[in-house]
């Protein structure tokens, strides 16, 4: 799987680059500002594109806009965005096109390998992969705009959030050490109580309620 990562720190740079080769991914290319990152998107067609949020000459969100930038010249094209804080802005914005391969976390989560090499092949695959502390922010704005969330039970809730990071009915049900029919269970409750139709396909799911909690319909 080739991988063209962009991060301009360099020591960071240099450990995602050795963590993902000992994964078995390729790095086609690793680059340290938004100039490069458009010309290796454009001309190595990666598997999947693992981008830092910031990165030069601008230091605002050079990258992400680079990504997005390509993923309209490539629908469909997997990005996964590093970031150093929450800033639901860019969650809006990926999750625009209404298409899937796509994650955000916050650079705190590459320093678990497991999780952060899931992410990415979670994102290459097709799925999302969003950071839970951007789930729970948006759970949180939600709530606050009081929308229909407040109908939810504390474990429709806990469903909610880890269906919204990308989680399967089973992945959720050996997290919450419960049964695969009870999560379906509390899947078609959750859909019902949002007014979403009910999807047996993960990632159209995932951008159903990520929508939905980002300003979808009241």
């Amino acid at each position: 799987m080739r991988v063209v990562l962009a991060e301009d720190l360099f020591l960071l740079r240099d450990g995602l680059v050795r963590l993902l080769e000992a994964y078995g991914f390729e790095i086609a290319a690793a680059v340290e500002s938004g100039p490069e990152l458009t010309r290796a998107l454009a001309e190595l067609t990666p598997d999947v594109a693992v981008v830092d949020v910031r990165l030069p000459p601008t230091h605002t969100d050079e990258g992400l806009q680079c990504a997005l930038a390509a993923r309209r010249a490539r629908p469909g094209l997997p990005v996964l965005v590093l970031s150093q804080h929450v800033e639901q802005l860019y969650a809006r914005e990926l999750l625009a096109d209404g298409a899937g391969g796509i994650g955000y976390l916050l650079k705190d989560r590459v320093f678990d390998a497991e999780q952060f090499v899931d992410a990415v092949r979670r994102v290459a695959a097709g799925g999302t992969a969003m950071d839970p502390q951007v789930i729970q922010q948006l759970l949180a704005r939600s709530s606050a705009e009081d929308r229909p969330l407040g109908r939810l039970t504390p474990r429709e809730r806990e469903v909610l959030e880890l269906m919204a990071q990308g989680r399967s009915n089973a992945g959720i049900a050996a997290q919450l050490v419960v049964t695969e029919r009870a999560v379906a269970k509390h899947t078609s409750n959750i859909f019902g109580k949002l007014g979403l139709e009910v999807s047996d396909d993960d990632n159209r799911r995932v951008l159903a309620v990520l929508a939905y909690l980002d300003g979808g319909p009241r």
